[in-house]
């Protein structure tokens, strides 16, 4: 029958012992010290030891519940020591993590994310970040190749790339990551001049710090990767930097000046270009048209040749007349008759080139461009004499 079995039935099987000491009130709460003797006394038992009797000496007693209480407290240790090696022999890495086994100081393996298992006491476990970014700043003055100091601020990016050589290669991997990067900086900038660094070669300076960086980071093992390198700032210590300035101000004048000369280049040429292609072209116009007219010269010639060889003197009268009338078509005339009266002829040959220049010059004026290379002299001395010739043709005749 059970202990709490209903009924008004004595029932001593009440473990909290509250059925023969409280008269049958099985109301009450429990007497908790009995309880804790009571339990103390089974977990004795069930390790070997022996409980309290309640019938035996009263030294006795006491002798075996000081005995139970010492193995009580030994088998709690014992537990609960047995609870802290199973909870110390898991543990969890996380998905940005990478976990390094030590056994014994030393190098085991390398766990992956999730739930792992390690011999407690045995095992120890470094856990390392090897997903997110950090970021190490590198600032000092320097020399460059020509001798010049410049100030450079650097950002290098960086993550765990290797956990094994993290964790094992190198005591303090920031640190030696400082040091690197403080070496591949001057490395570069020892290897520049002023006004790479300055101006247009910092971009080119961060590419060539970041390749020698991760070189030296690789033979020290470090175990980091570098991501990227940014140069932040180069400029020249303060005490230089208005002389500087002007130095700069002055480079910018210069590159202005020279795109402005540029500019006129590139207008100038293209019309000079052009002026001597057109020069090029009429002088072979005209070197063409030069041999055009005296291949046509030699064709006339030749023609009036045949013709003058057929009958000269209808030939010759004929290029005479010709001539009178190309050199008389643009000139002033004067008839005379000299058959009509035997005095001696006078002619105003200053009224005659005075009237021969202020006809050139209203044809000049006019626009015509051939008269105005007339020599009035020779014209004079081609009338005189031509009259002078019909003169003496007339005389001729008359006899």
């Amino acid at each position: 029958m059970a202990w709490n079995e209903p009924g008004g039935n004595r029932n001593d099987n009440d473990p909290w012992g509250t059925g023969g000491g409280r008269g049958g009130n099985d109301q009450g709460p429990p007497d908790l010290d009995e309880a804790l003797k009571k339990g103390l006394d089974k977990l004795n038992k069930l390790l070997g030891g022996k409980g309290k009797k309640s019938g035996g000496d009263g030294g006795s007693s006491s002798g075996g519940g000081s005995a139970g209480g010492i193995g009580a407290i030994l088998a709690l240790a014992a537990i609960i020591f047995v609870g802290y090696v199973i909870f110390q022999s898991f543990y969890t890495v996380d998905e940005q993590e990478r976990a390094v086994v030590l056994r014994f100081g030393e190098y085991s393996r390398t766990e992956n994310p999730g739930l792992r298992f390690k011999v407690p006491l045995i095992d120890s476990v470094r856990l390392v970040r090897v997903t997110n970014v950090r970021n190490a700043q590198s600032s000092g003055q320097m020399l460059t190749q020509d001798e010049n100091l410049v100030s450079v601020d650097l950002q290098v990016q960086y993550r765990v790339g290797d956990a094994k050589a993290y964790v094992l290669n190198v005591r303090d991997s920031n640190q030696a990551l400082a040091f690197a990067t403080d070496s591949a900086l001057r490395h570069e900038v020892g290897s520049s001049v002023l006004d790479e660094v300055l101006t247009e070669g910092r971009a080119e300076l961060a590419v060539r710090v970041e390749q020698r960086l991760q070189n030296f980071l690789q033979e020290y093992g470090t175990g980091l990767s570098i991501v990227r390198v940014n140069v932040e700032s180069t400029q020249p210590p303060d005490a230089v930097q208005d002389a500087f300035r002007e130095v700069q101000r002055a480079r910018e004048d210069e590159q202005q000046v020279k795109e402005q000369a540029e500019t006129y280049r590139n207008k100038v040429v293209p019309e000079a270009r052009g002026r001597a292609q057109r020069l090029t072209e009429e002088a072979a116009a005209y070197k063409q048209e030069v041999i055009e007219r005296a291949r046509g010269e030699t064709s006339r010639f030749l023609a009036v040749l045949d013709v003058y060889q057929q009958s000269p003197e209808v030939t010759r009268e004929r290029m005479y007349i010709q001539a009178l009338e190309g050199v008389l078509s643009s000139t002033s005339k004067v008839l005379v008759d000299t058959k009509s009266s035997d005095n001696m002829m006078y002619l105003p040959l200053d009224r005659l080139t005075n009237r021969s220049g202020g006809n050139t010059g209203n044809q000049n004026s006019s626009g015509s461009s051939g008269s105005s290379d007339i020599d009035i002299k020779t014209l004079s001395d081609q009338v005189i004499q031509e009259l002078r010739g019909r003169q003496d043709s007339g005389v001729r005749r008359s006899r």
